[in-house]
């Protein structure tokens, strides 16, 4: 009996970290980190060389988009941007609220 609910516990507990982890590697930072910052660059500012070959703009251009506006935008692409593939809706969610924090 005291197996079987030790046994118990200890999945309850790695149940519990896989998805505090899950959690974590969803959050709009670490999206945009992985997605987005090679492009848009670290703290919303491009480099000047993909300023100038992609048009990319600094974070502070798009102030006045919504948080719906840029989930469309990573969905759907806009100009020479391409969708980006492989986010869950709420993964786009937390990127383009996370992208609104930049200045």
């Amino acid at each position: 009996m005291t197996k079987s609910l030790r046994n118990a516990a200890v999945t309850a507990l790695v149940l519990s970290l896989a998805s505090v982890m899950s959690m974590a590697q969803t959050s709009g930072d670490a999206i945009y980190k992985a997605k987005c910052q090679a492009c848009h660059g670290a703290t919303g500012t491009p480099s000047p060389g993909m300023q100038k070959m992609m048009g990319v703009k600094p974070a502070s251009e798009y102030k006045n988009l919504t948080v719906a506006q840029i989930e469309a935008t990573v969905k759907n692409g806009k100009g020479k941007m391409k969708p980006v593939s492989g986010l869950s809706d709420p993964q786009v969610k937390a990127v383009a609220a996370y992208f609104k924090t930049l200045k």
